[in-house]
């Protein structure tokens, strides 16, 4: 699981919401100019599923009292699960019920997104000014390597499972009266301070979205594809990351283990399958006994005859 939070995919995020909301709409654009045919994608939150881009805009553009030229006024969060997750949620829910609990799943994660904020009167996404958007695909940019080396060109699509949210959040809390900054990492120089200022342990938030993905969906996480393997490796201390490679084995191992029971068994089970072939046999060889008697009999028929 995959979930990032940056100002703006259109780079600003100190003005008007407008460019980015435009861009986010870009599947519903061009499944028109194609003329296809193609349901579309409304935005969402937790009261509606079917909003329309204008009142993204205004929502967001609309709740940033007392917020300065050079503040931020809204951010963008990316929640893209990985193609063994959708592929998963594909199998357990097929495509149409994939997308709409993907949906509800962004909305825990805004519910994770709110507590972690720690602030006094934000309890939950239902304090928060948001809108989500799913997407189906996603598409080479001037920065893959691919389009760089000619491979593929700029819009083109990439290929395998890519769907994913992004959710535009306000930067002022529902009542407008709050700033709330997921790229605020003060946690205050005591508790009290940091009930006023808020804070925001971007850590803490991406391993709460895992937990969330597997206790909604049923998934096993294997170590390896966890954002605390990930995060040891790439920050962690040498003890750190010897530890996390050497659960990795260790899960390895028993995942061998059972895979090994698992043929043992299914060994035992052909050899009491043999074993009632074998015991089917005798009737088979009463049936060939039966045979060569009947015929026996024919031919001592035929033999009398001539004698006669």
């Amino acid at each position: 699981m995959f979930v990032n939070i940056t100002k703006s995919e259109t780079g600003n995020n100190k003005g008007s919401s407008s460019q980015l909301v435009v861009y986010l709409e870009k599947e519903n654009r061009l499944a028109e100019q194609l003329k296809q045919s193609y349901r579309p994608e409304y935005w969402f939150n937790p009261e509606r599923d079917n909003i329309q881009a204008y009142e993204v805009r205004q929502g967001i553009d609309n709740n940033i009292a007392k917020l300065s030229r050079d503040e931020a006024k809204f951010f963008l969060i990316n929640i893209s699960p990985s193609e063994k997750e959708l592929l998963y949620l594909k199998s357990q829910l097929g495509e149409e019920g994939a997308k709409e609990q993907l949906k509800r799943y962004a909305n825990d994660v805004m519910h994770a997104y709110a507590k972690n904020f720690k602030r006094n009167g934000i309890d939950g996404n239902q304090d928060l000014v948001y809108y989500g958007k799913l997407e189906h695909h996603r598409y080479y940019t001037y920065k893959d390597l691919e389009v760089r080396k000619g491979q593929v060109k700029r819009g083109d699509r990439k290929p395998g499972e890519q769907m994913h949210v992004q959710i535009i959040v306000s930067r002022k809390d529902a009542s407008n009266r709050i700033k709330l900054s997921p790229l605020n990492n003060s946690r205050g120089t005591n508790a009290v301070h940091s009930q006023q200022v808020g804070q925001f342990d971007r850590v803490a938030f991406k391993q709460a979205t895992e937990r969330l993905f597997d206790s909604r969906f049923g998934y096993e996480r294997e170590i390896k594809e966890s954002f605390k393997y990930a995060n040891t490796l790439k920050h962690g201390s040498y003890e750190q990351k010897q530890e996390v490679k050497e659960q990795q084995k260790q899960e390895q191992a028993v995942k061998i283990e059972k895979q090994q029971s698992h043929h043992q068994g299914k060994g035992l089970l052909a050899i009491l399958l043999d074993g009632q072939s074998v015991y089917a046999a005798p009737a088979q060889d009463d049936d060939k006994k039966r045979k060569r008697k009947k015929k026996r009999g024919r031919n001592l028929d035929q033999s009398q005859g001539q004698s006669i």
